[in-house]
């Protein structure tokens, strides 16, 4: 996983390869959360893998009934036989019983590599399951609730997918991330099963006892004309819509992290901060907390999982509403993948501008979505799922 630090502004910036693996722990969601804990405690180490949405089906009474063409396991973290860290200049590579003579071998091995630029394959036709009318319909039912009082924001999601093989899974991540770079990108093979990840959020974050989130809520298109790319990112500052998506959703992550923080430890240390990336400019909050040493790392993930910002508020009810109004189980996707240290600090993205694959059931799939209010016009809402996914569709080649 590549990620900056937590500004966002990439003074501390940090890569991390995990390679082979020693033992596995996967589980569906039930009692997977109690499983990592023990998994960690039993050999403290290094662990690298991912949390699945569908995880919700244990944080809450909830159920997924949505079909899933890609299959990531619920939960699945392992332990890797080579690490390798960059950190700013430095390269320090781990292994057990590794020589020096070994580590340089390595070392030489990887600078020596060279990665795919081949044409992108041809893409067939997308599919979805939620076409534009019926995903102008579901936005237009869910601010019914809305209006009723059954909640304040939901962010709805659609899927896009294609029956295909790719030759070069990795080639891909790298013409995506080429045209859409990003601070919590994560390219991460599990058996048959790919994620192309171009995140540019992090979910949670832990070092030493302090907690970090930074939820994204609020976006808006680039333009190549430098004055009304200054205009649009000062409009998206300004939007009373999304400063009020941004700011309820901070208010969940508060709320998420009051669960385990030492009280009065909950901090809103940044709020509406503008970030550029190439193809839009986001509005980021960054919530910070300290662990209250009564908790286990792993219950700070789970009291915070699944993140506000691909949930909504209140939480529990839009989950419910997610699950009726979408028409495909999210899997992987608005998930989280990263790593936990040895001492149980960790670091986890939010799984969005996403490609997920399947190499046995030949099936590539991504989601996009956005955030749902009363006030949301359904068009546009739409508009911004096709922004969001238009570095997805140029990466496959379509």
């Amino acid at each position: 996983m590549d990620n900056n630090a937590y500004d966002l502004r990439g003074r501390r910036a940090e890569a991390i390869l995990a390679a082979g693996a020693t033992e596995v722990l996967e589980c569906p969601a039930g009692n997977a959360f109690a499983a990592l804990r023990d998994f960690h405690a039993r050999q403290p180490g290094w662990l690298f893998g991912h949390l699945a949405y569908d995880l919700k089906n244990e944080t809450e009474k909830l159920t997924s009934s949505h079909p899933d063409g890609t299959g990531f396991p619920d939960l699945r973290f392992f332990r890797p036989e080579f690490l390798l860290r960059l950190q700013n200049d430095e390269v320090s590579i781990a292994a057990t019983n590794l020589t020096e003579a070994d580590a340089r071998r390595i070392y030489g091995e990887i600078a020596e590599e060279t990665f795919s630029s081949a044409t992108p394959q041809t893409m067939p036709p997308l599919k979805a399951r939620l076409s534009r009318s019926e995903y102008i319909a579901s936005v237009k039912a869910l601010q019914e609730h809305i209006r009723k009082g059954d909640c304040y924001e939901v962010n709805f999601c659609r899927e896009q997918f294609a029956n295909m093989k790719l030759e070069d899974p990795l080639a891909i991540f790298l013409r995506l991330n080429a045209l859409s770079p990003a601070p919590f990108a994560a390219y991460y093979k599990t058996g048959p099963q790919y994620l192309l990840c171009s995140s540019p959020e992090r979910f949670l974050q832990k070092k030493g006892d302090v907690l970090i989130s930074q939820p994204i809520k609020g976006t808006v298109r680039r333009s190549a004309d430098a004055t009304e790319d200054a205009a649009l990112r000062e409009s998206l500052y300004q939007s009373p819509k999304e400063r009020s998506e941004n700011v309820m959703v901070v208010d969940l992550v508060r709320n998420d992290l009051a669960r385990t923080a030492v009280q009065g430890s909950v901090h809103v240390d940044e709020l509406f901060g503008i970030y550029a990336f190439p193809q839009v400019y986001h509005m980021i909050s960054t919530v910070s907390s300290r662990l209250d040493a009564r908790f286990h790392f792993s219950d700070a993930i789970r009291h915070a999982f699944p993140m506000g910002s691909m949930t909504g508020a209140p939480k529990l009810r839009v989950m419910q509403l997610i699950e009726q109004y979408e028409r495909s189980r999210r899997g992987l996707f608005s998930g989280a993948v990263g790593y936990i240290t040895p001492e149980g600090d960790f670091d986890f993205n939010v799984v969005i501008r996403s490609i997920l694959y399947n190499a046995d059931a030949a099936c590539v799939s991504f989601q996009t979505g956005s955030a749902i209010t009363f006030y949301a016009d359904p068009e546009k809402e739409f508009e911004e799922c096709q922004l969001k996914a238009r570095a997805l569709v140029a990466a496959l080649g379509g």
